[in-house]
């Protein structure tokens, strides 16, 4: 009678490790995906900086030259995929700050997460 038992008990956990795998991958994959959002928003963040320096550079540099600033800064920007949402500047032709905003675009397809990455940036003259 005690083998007939442990039949039916080893029978009746059948199939347990599947369930217990589909589990597994899930939490895999539910990670994974995690990890890419968070990785896009890491490069969106990376190229809104690098942009948001390079057209405060290049705004700071126009400056210095006589030209428009925040005109340079906007085509920077576009160059570097970015686009300009704020261009400020203070002082005169020898001491000034030029500060640039700029936004990048996050490529995420989830509705409540923020669409743009954005980032600051501060230029002068060089001494």
């Amino acid at each position: 009678m005690s083998a007939v038992r442990k039949k039916g008990a080893a029978y009746a956990e059948r199939g347990s490790a599947s369930v217990l795998m589909i589990g597994v991958i899930a939490v895999v994959v539910t990670l994974s995906g995690a990890a890419l959002l968070i990785a896009g928003y890491a490069t969106g963040y990376h190229r809104a900086r690098a942009a948001a320096d390079l057209s405060a550079l290049s705004a700071a540099a126009a400056f210095e030259q006589g030209r428009d600033a925040c005109a340079q800064a906007r085509q920077t920007a576009r160059q570097n995929g970015a686009r300009v949402d704020r261009c400020g500047l203070v002082g005169d032709a020898i001491d000034f700050v030029v500060t640039v905003r700029v936004s990048v675009a996050a490529r995420t397809r989830i509705p409540q997460l923020p669409r743009k990455v954005a980032a600051e940036a501060h230029a002068g003259p060089v001494r």
